[in-house]
């Protein structure tokens, strides 16, 4: 502003003095938004309608405090559902590169899993 002694270009300025902004031409910026529609090829698994009695697995990128989160999320998971099957976080396989391997989802399904927790989003 005028007042901090300074143009409307930027330039530095008097206090005071009086500023003439130059005359400029617009400039028309065009953005292409890429992400468009996406087409789903495969349905996600159903959902089961409760924890309670259920035989649960944890899939971990060890990102976003994991370490920390994870297991809080477990004893949680505990004190309302008792009577769910919570395997330990380190069942399977755990880091980004590991968890969309074939070896992961053949252990998860060979593990008898009614759901399987994914976290942390990263």
């Amino acid at each position: 502003s005028p007042a901090c002694g300074f143009g409307y270009d930027g330039r530095p300025g008097l206090p005071g003095s009086p500023i003439v902004p130059e005359k400029h031409d617009m400039t028309t910026i065009n953005f292409h938004d890429p992400c468009g529609p996406l087409e789903v090829s495969v349905p996600f698994a159903p959902r089961i309608d409760t924890l309670a009695g259920k035989r649960i697995g944890f899939v971990t990128n060890e990102q976003w405090q994991a370490f920390r989160m994870l297991p809080l999320l477990r004893d949680l998971i505990k004190a309302d559902f008792p009577t769910a099957e919570l395997l330990p976080i380190d069942a399977y396989p755990q880091g980004n590169v590991l968890i969309p391997t074939e070896d992961t989802a053949r252990r998860v399904k060979e593990s008898g899993v009614d759901a399987v927790i994914v976290g942390n989003a990263a």
